[in-house]
Protein backbone atom coordinates (compact mmCIF):
# COMPACT_ATOMS: atom_id res chain seq x y z
CA UNK A 1 0.00 0.00 0.00
CA UNK A 2 1.69 3.37 -1.16
CA UNK A 3 1.35 6.81 0.96
CA UNK A 4 1.12 9.92 -0.63
CA UNK A 5 3.33 12.62 1.06
CA UNK A 6 1.78 15.22 2.58
CA UNK A 7 2.04 18.62 0.67
CA UNK A 8 3.67 21.34 2.81
CA UNK A 9 0.98 23.29 4.37
CA UNK A 10 -0.63 20.06 5.55
CA UNK A 11 2.53 19.36 6.91
CA UNK A 12 2.67 22.56 8.53
CA UNK A 13 -0.61 23.97 9.12
CA UNK A 14 0.73 26.47 11.29
CA UNK A 15 1.96 28.60 8.02
CA UNK A 16 -1.34 28.52 6.69
CA UNK A 17 -2.35 30.33 9.86
CA UNK A 18 -0.08 33.07 9.89
CA UNK A 19 -0.31 34.29 6.29
CA UNK A 20 -4.18 34.58 6.94
CA UNK A 21 -3.43 36.72 10.17
CA UNK A 22 -0.80 38.60 8.99
CA UNK A 23 -3.23 39.06 5.53
CA UNK A 24 -6.10 39.91 7.59
CA UNK A 25 -3.80 42.26 10.14
CA UNK A 26 -2.14 44.29 7.23
CA UNK A 27 -5.81 45.05 5.63
CA UNK A 28 -7.59 45.91 8.80
CA UNK A 29 -4.06 48.15 9.50
CA UNK A 30 -4.46 49.93 6.10
CA UNK A 31 -7.87 50.12 5.57
CA UNK A 32 -7.60 52.29 9.18
CA UNK A 33 -4.90 53.98 9.21
CA UNK A 34 -4.97 58.24 8.29
CA UNK A 35 -3.54 57.14 4.66
CA UNK A 36 -6.95 56.28 3.87
CA UNK A 37 -8.34 58.81 5.06
CA UNK A 38 -10.78 56.49 8.09
CA UNK A 39 -7.88 57.75 10.50
CA UNK A 40 -8.76 55.54 13.05
CA UNK A 41 -5.13 54.27 13.48
CA UNK A 42 -2.62 57.53 13.87
CA UNK A 43 0.67 57.71 11.59
CA UNK A 44 2.89 57.05 14.40
CA UNK A 45 1.14 53.87 15.74
CA UNK A 46 1.12 52.90 12.31
CA UNK A 47 5.03 53.24 12.37
CA UNK A 48 5.23 51.48 15.48
CA UNK A 49 3.56 48.48 14.00
CA UNK A 50 5.69 48.79 10.72
CA UNK A 51 8.33 48.56 13.16
CA UNK A 52 7.40 45.90 15.13
CA UNK A 53 6.98 43.59 12.07
CA UNK A 54 10.39 44.41 10.98
CA UNK A 55 11.47 43.06 15.00
CA UNK A 56 9.84 39.62 14.60
CA UNK A 57 11.46 39.37 11.08
CA UNK A 58 14.67 39.47 13.32
CA UNK A 59 13.34 37.40 15.59
CA UNK A 60 12.16 34.38 13.11
CA UNK A 61 16.05 34.77 12.03
CA UNK A 62 17.06 34.24 15.94
CA UNK A 63 14.67 31.79 16.26
CA UNK A 64 16.01 29.69 13.21
CA UNK A 65 19.79 29.77 14.10
CA UNK A 66 19.08 29.04 17.64
CA UNK A 67 16.15 27.33 18.32
CA UNK A 68 16.48 25.07 14.96
CA UNK A 69 19.99 24.87 15.05
CA UNK A 70 21.04 25.47 18.69
CA UNK A 71 23.52 28.20 18.14
CA UNK A 72 23.16 31.23 20.40
CA UNK A 73 24.24 34.21 18.79
CA UNK A 74 24.33 37.53 20.42
CA UNK A 75 25.15 39.35 18.05
CA UNK A 76 22.28 39.12 15.54
CA UNK A 77 20.94 42.64 15.81
CA UNK A 78 24.40 43.91 14.62
CA UNK A 79 23.34 42.42 11.36
CA UNK A 80 20.25 44.08 11.87
CA UNK A 81 21.89 47.50 12.01
CA UNK A 82 24.19 47.43 9.44
CA UNK A 83 21.46 46.64 6.75
CA UNK A 84 19.93 49.73 8.74
CA UNK A 85 22.95 52.11 8.31
CA UNK A 86 23.62 50.50 4.78
CA UNK A 87 19.96 52.16 3.41
CA UNK A 88 20.65 54.96 5.87
CA UNK A 89 23.83 56.14 4.28
CA UNK A 90 21.42 56.50 0.96
CA UNK A 91 18.58 57.99 2.37
CA UNK A 92 20.78 61.02 4.10
CA UNK A 93 22.83 61.42 0.70
CA UNK A 94 20.23 61.79 -1.43
CA UNK A 95 18.18 63.55 0.88
CA UNK A 96 21.02 66.05 1.83
CA UNK A 97 21.55 66.90 -1.97
CA UNK A 98 18.36 67.71 -2.96
CA UNK A 99 18.41 70.51 -0.28
CA UNK A 100 21.69 71.67 -1.47
CA UNK A 101 20.62 71.84 -4.83
CA UNK A 102 17.56 73.56 -3.86
CA UNK A 103 19.31 75.84 -1.95
CA UNK A 104 22.05 76.56 -4.83
CA UNK A 105 20.01 76.88 -7.57
CA UNK A 106 18.95 80.41 -7.33
CA UNK A 107 22.59 81.24 -7.52
CA UNK A 108 23.80 83.67 -10.59
CA UNK A 109 26.82 81.19 -11.20
CA UNK A 110 25.42 77.41 -11.44
CA UNK A 111 27.57 75.64 -8.46
CA UNK A 112 30.09 73.05 -9.83
CA UNK A 113 29.65 69.25 -8.92
CA UNK A 114 32.56 69.71 -6.56
CA UNK A 115 30.97 72.62 -4.85
CA UNK A 116 27.87 70.66 -4.87
CA UNK A 117 29.86 67.43 -3.54
CA UNK A 118 31.43 69.82 -1.25
CA UNK A 119 28.61 71.34 0.28
CA UNK A 120 26.74 67.85 0.98
CA UNK A 121 29.41 66.58 2.72
CA UNK A 122 29.53 69.49 5.14
CA UNK A 123 25.85 69.02 5.96
CA UNK A 124 26.54 65.48 6.58
CA UNK A 125 30.18 65.28 8.40
CA UNK A 126 29.79 69.23 9.63
CA UNK A 127 28.73 67.59 13.12
CA UNK A 128 31.62 65.40 13.27
CA UNK A 129 34.56 68.36 12.50
CA UNK A 130 34.60 67.03 8.99
CA UNK A 131 33.22 68.28 5.15
CA UNK A 132 34.86 65.19 3.02
CA UNK A 133 33.58 61.76 2.08
CA UNK A 134 35.08 59.01 3.79
CA UNK A 135 35.74 56.00 1.35
CA UNK A 136 32.71 54.09 2.83
CA UNK A 137 30.55 56.50 1.52
CA UNK A 138 31.94 55.98 -2.22
CA UNK A 139 28.52 54.50 -3.45
CA UNK A 140 26.19 56.51 -0.90
CA UNK A 141 24.56 58.12 -4.21
CA UNK A 142 23.80 54.84 -5.73
CA UNK A 143 20.42 53.18 -4.46
CA UNK A 144 20.86 49.74 -6.20
CA UNK A 145 24.24 49.60 -5.13
CA UNK A 146 23.17 50.62 -1.18
CA UNK A 147 20.56 48.30 -1.65
CA UNK A 148 22.95 45.59 -2.38
CA UNK A 149 24.94 46.03 0.67
CA UNK A 150 22.10 45.61 2.65
CA UNK A 151 22.61 41.81 1.68
CA UNK A 152 25.93 41.41 1.14
CA UNK A 153 27.34 43.18 4.23
CA UNK A 154 26.10 41.27 6.40
CA UNK A 155 26.42 38.23 4.72
CA UNK A 156 30.07 38.54 4.29
CA UNK A 157 30.49 39.13 7.94
CA UNK A 158 28.30 36.19 9.27
CA UNK A 159 30.23 34.29 6.46
CA UNK A 160 33.99 35.57 7.53
CA UNK A 161 33.07 34.69 11.15
CA UNK A 162 31.03 31.52 11.08
CA UNK A 163 33.79 30.14 8.73
CA UNK A 164 36.45 30.94 11.51
CA UNK A 165 34.38 30.13 14.51
CA UNK A 166 32.87 26.75 13.48
CA UNK A 167 36.02 25.53 11.17
CA UNK A 168 37.60 25.70 15.31
CA UNK A 169 34.58 24.03 16.46
CA UNK A 170 34.02 26.60 18.92
CA UNK A 171 30.15 26.04 20.79
CA UNK A 172 27.86 26.65 23.56
CA UNK A 173 29.11 29.65 25.59
CA UNK A 174 32.34 30.21 24.38
CA UNK A 175 30.45 30.85 20.57
CA UNK A 176 28.08 33.40 22.33
CA UNK A 177 30.89 35.21 23.61
CA UNK A 178 32.80 35.15 20.54
CA UNK A 179 29.19 36.82 18.70
CA UNK A 180 28.97 39.03 21.52
CA UNK A 181 32.20 40.09 21.40
CA UNK A 182 32.04 41.09 17.55
CA UNK A 183 28.96 43.02 18.23
CA UNK A 184 30.82 44.61 21.04
CA UNK A 185 33.63 45.77 18.72
CA UNK A 186 31.73 46.92 15.58
CA UNK A 187 29.43 49.12 17.79
CA UNK A 188 32.41 50.82 19.86
CA UNK A 189 34.16 50.94 16.35
CA UNK A 190 30.63 52.68 15.24
CA UNK A 191 30.76 55.68 18.10
CA UNK A 192 34.11 57.17 16.83
CA UNK A 193 33.81 59.87 15.11
CA UNK A 194 35.87 59.10 12.33
CA UNK A 195 34.59 55.57 11.45
CA UNK A 196 33.07 57.48 8.55
CA UNK A 197 29.18 56.81 10.18
CA UNK A 198 28.67 60.32 12.26
CA UNK A 199 30.20 58.44 15.15
CA UNK A 200 27.45 58.87 18.06
CA UNK A 201 25.41 61.00 16.11
CA UNK A 202 24.62 58.53 14.10
CA UNK A 203 22.13 58.68 11.40
CA UNK A 204 18.87 60.93 11.06
CA UNK A 205 16.08 62.33 9.03
CA UNK A 206 15.95 58.65 7.51
CA UNK A 207 12.03 59.09 7.59
CA UNK A 208 12.43 61.77 4.07
CA UNK A 209 12.27 59.32 1.75
CA UNK A 210 12.88 60.81 -2.04
CA UNK A 211 11.16 60.33 -4.56
CA UNK A 212 8.20 61.02 -1.67
CA UNK A 213 8.44 64.59 -1.29
CA UNK A 214 4.72 65.51 -1.59
CA UNK A 215 3.62 62.63 0.13
CA UNK A 216 2.69 62.81 3.89
CA UNK A 217 4.05 60.62 6.36
CA UNK A 218 0.62 58.84 6.91
CA UNK A 219 1.28 57.77 3.31
CA UNK A 220 4.72 56.98 3.82
CA UNK A 221 3.70 55.23 7.09
CA UNK A 222 1.73 53.14 5.27
CA UNK A 223 3.86 51.85 2.59
CA UNK A 224 6.67 50.61 4.79
CA UNK A 225 4.17 49.23 6.93
CA UNK A 226 3.09 47.03 3.82
CA UNK A 227 6.41 46.18 2.56
CA UNK A 228 7.82 45.18 6.54
CA UNK A 229 4.12 42.68 6.47
CA UNK A 230 5.18 41.96 2.75
CA UNK A 231 8.65 40.81 4.36
CA UNK A 232 7.63 39.37 7.35
CA UNK A 233 5.60 37.04 5.46
CA UNK A 234 7.63 35.61 2.76
CA UNK A 235 10.77 35.68 5.27
CA UNK A 236 8.04 33.30 7.58
CA UNK A 237 7.66 31.47 4.10
CA UNK A 238 11.53 30.92 3.83
CA UNK A 239 12.24 29.56 7.03
CA UNK A 240 9.43 27.62 7.39
CA UNK A 241 10.15 25.57 4.01
CA UNK A 242 13.77 25.57 5.34
CA UNK A 243 12.90 24.00 8.92
CA UNK A 244 10.62 21.61 7.37
CA UNK A 245 13.06 20.46 4.28
CA UNK A 246 16.04 17.88 5.00
CA UNK A 247 17.77 20.33 5.99
CA UNK A 248 15.67 21.09 8.84
CA UNK A 249 15.83 17.56 10.46
CA UNK A 250 19.65 17.91 10.07
CA UNK A 251 20.21 21.04 11.84
CA UNK A 252 17.54 20.04 14.82
CA UNK A 253 19.72 17.03 14.81
CA UNK A 254 22.71 18.87 15.08
CA UNK A 255 20.80 21.44 17.91
CA UNK A 256 20.49 18.27 19.78
CA UNK A 257 23.46 16.42 18.73
CA UNK A 258 26.17 17.30 16.99
CA UNK A 259 28.62 14.98 17.83
CA UNK A 260 26.50 12.05 16.06
CA UNK A 261 25.83 14.13 13.19
CA UNK A 262 29.28 14.57 12.63
CA UNK A 263 29.57 11.02 12.42
CA UNK A 264 26.76 10.15 10.43
CA UNK A 265 28.91 11.99 7.99
CA UNK A 266 27.46 15.35 7.70
CA UNK A 267 29.63 17.76 7.08
CA UNK A 268 27.65 19.58 10.54
CA UNK A 269 29.94 23.03 9.62
CA UNK A 270 28.89 24.18 5.95
CA UNK A 271 25.19 23.18 8.05
CA UNK A 272 26.05 26.19 10.63
CA UNK A 273 27.73 28.05 8.57
CA UNK A 274 24.46 28.28 5.97
CA UNK A 275 22.41 29.27 8.79
CA UNK A 276 24.20 31.13 10.18
CA UNK A 277 24.67 33.10 7.24
CA UNK A 278 21.00 33.27 5.49
CA UNK A 279 19.62 34.93 8.92
CA UNK A 280 22.29 37.50 8.81
CA UNK A 281 21.30 38.44 5.70
CA UNK A 282 16.90 38.26 6.85
CA UNK A 283 17.81 40.50 10.17
CA UNK A 284 20.03 42.88 7.39
CA UNK A 285 16.90 43.25 4.93
CA UNK A 286 14.83 43.53 8.57
CA UNK A 287 16.59 46.75 9.33
CA UNK A 288 16.86 47.94 6.41
CA UNK A 289 13.09 48.25 6.94
CA UNK A 290 13.25 49.33 10.06
CA UNK A 291 15.21 52.40 10.49
CA UNK A 292 13.59 54.38 7.61
CA UNK A 293 10.53 53.66 10.13
CA UNK A 294 12.35 54.97 13.19
CA UNK A 295 14.01 58.08 11.46
CA UNK A 296 17.30 57.57 13.20
CA UNK A 297 20.29 55.19 13.72
CA UNK A 298 23.02 54.98 16.08
CA UNK A 299 25.86 52.62 17.12
CA UNK A 300 23.38 52.45 20.48
CA UNK A 301 21.43 50.29 18.03
CA UNK A 302 23.63 47.62 17.56
CA UNK A 303 25.16 47.35 21.36
CA UNK A 304 25.14 43.82 22.82
CA UNK A 305 22.50 44.55 24.82
CA UNK A 306 20.57 44.63 21.85
CA UNK A 307 21.17 41.08 20.88
CA UNK A 308 20.50 39.96 24.33
CA UNK A 309 17.13 41.45 23.83
CA UNK A 310 16.26 39.79 20.68
CA UNK A 311 17.37 36.48 22.46
CA UNK A 312 14.88 37.26 25.51
CA UNK A 313 12.24 37.89 22.60
CA UNK A 314 12.26 34.36 21.21
CA UNK A 315 12.85 32.57 24.56
CA UNK A 316 9.34 34.51 25.87
CA UNK A 317 7.44 33.56 22.66
CA UNK A 318 9.35 30.08 22.24
CA UNK A 319 12.09 29.13 20.50
CA UNK A 320 12.12 26.42 17.75
CA UNK A 321 8.62 27.31 17.36
CA UNK A 322 8.75 30.16 14.13
CA UNK A 323 4.98 31.68 15.36
CA UNK A 324 6.62 31.86 18.62
CA UNK A 325 9.56 34.14 17.67
CA UNK A 326 6.59 36.41 16.38
CA UNK A 327 4.37 36.28 19.35
CA UNK A 328 7.46 36.71 21.65
CA UNK A 329 8.83 39.88 19.09
CA UNK A 330 5.52 41.30 18.70
CA UNK A 331 4.43 41.44 22.65
CA UNK A 332 7.44 42.73 23.97
CA UNK A 333 7.96 45.32 21.60
CA UNK A 334 4.29 47.16 21.82
CA UNK A 335 4.12 46.57 26.13
CA UNK A 336 7.49 48.48 25.81
CA UNK A 337 6.26 51.17 23.63
CA UNK A 338 2.81 51.38 25.84
CA UNK A 339 5.21 51.30 29.19
CA UNK A 340 7.50 53.50 28.07
CA UNK A 341 6.07 55.78 25.89
CA UNK A 342 3.83 57.42 28.95
CA UNK A 343 0.82 54.68 27.81
CA UNK A 344 0.81 52.78 31.16
CA UNK A 345 -0.25 55.06 34.36
CA UNK A 346 2.52 55.44 37.17
CA UNK A 347 1.61 53.87 40.02
CA UNK A 348 1.84 56.07 43.22
CA UNK A 349 2.12 53.38 46.66
CA UNK A 350 2.42 56.67 48.79
CA UNK A 351 6.05 56.14 49.93
CA UNK A 352 6.63 55.51 45.92
CA UNK A 353 6.26 55.94 42.69
CA UNK A 354 6.41 53.20 40.13
CA UNK A 355 7.18 54.86 37.16
CA UNK A 356 6.69 52.62 34.38
CA UNK A 357 10.35 54.09 31.71
CA UNK A 358 12.30 53.09 34.65
CA UNK A 359 10.99 50.08 35.64
CA UNK A 360 10.27 48.51 32.33
CA UNK A 361 13.61 46.78 32.17
CA UNK A 362 12.89 45.09 35.24
CA UNK A 363 9.39 44.30 34.30
CA UNK A 364 10.87 42.68 31.28
CA UNK A 365 13.53 40.77 33.15
CA UNK A 366 11.17 39.61 35.70
CA UNK A 367 8.89 38.06 32.93
CA UNK A 368 12.06 36.36 31.23
CA UNK A 369 12.88 34.32 34.48
CA UNK A 370 9.06 33.61 34.76
CA UNK A 371 8.71 31.82 31.74
CA UNK A 372 12.08 30.09 31.99
CA UNK A 373 11.23 28.51 35.21
CA UNK A 374 7.33 27.73 34.72
CA UNK A 375 7.35 27.64 30.82
CA UNK A 376 10.27 26.78 29.37
CA UNK A 377 8.90 26.27 25.93
CA UNK A 378 7.42 29.59 25.86
CA UNK A 379 4.04 31.10 24.62
CA UNK A 380 4.25 28.99 22.15
CA UNK A 381 4.57 25.98 24.29
CA UNK A 382 1.57 26.54 26.14
CA UNK A 383 -0.33 27.37 22.74
CA UNK A 384 0.37 23.86 21.32
CA UNK A 385 -0.82 22.50 24.67
CA UNK A 386 -4.14 24.35 24.41
CA UNK A 387 -4.65 23.47 20.80
CA UNK A 388 -3.42 19.79 21.83
CA UNK A 389 -6.47 19.68 24.35
CA UNK A 390 -8.74 20.31 22.51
Amino acid sequence: MTQTRRSFVQRNPSVLWFMAAIGLFTALVAVMSEATGAGLISTSFVKTLGKTLCLCLVAIAMDVVWGYCGILSLGHFAFFGIGGYAIGMWLMYARTEMIVTESLANQTIPATPQEISDAIGNQIFGVVGSSEFPAIWTFADSLAMQLAFVVLVPGLLALVFGWLAFRSRVTGVYLSILTQAMTLALSLYLFQNDSGLRGNNGLSGLQNIPGFQDSGQDIISLVFFLASSAALGLGYLLFAWITDSKMGNIIRAIRDDEARVRFLGYHVESYKLFVFTITAVIAGLAGALYYPQAGIINPAEIAPIASIYLAVWVAIGGRGRLYGAVIGAALVSLLSSWFTGGGAPNINLGFYTIQWVDWWLVLLGFTFVLVTLFAPQGIGGLFDKLVRKS
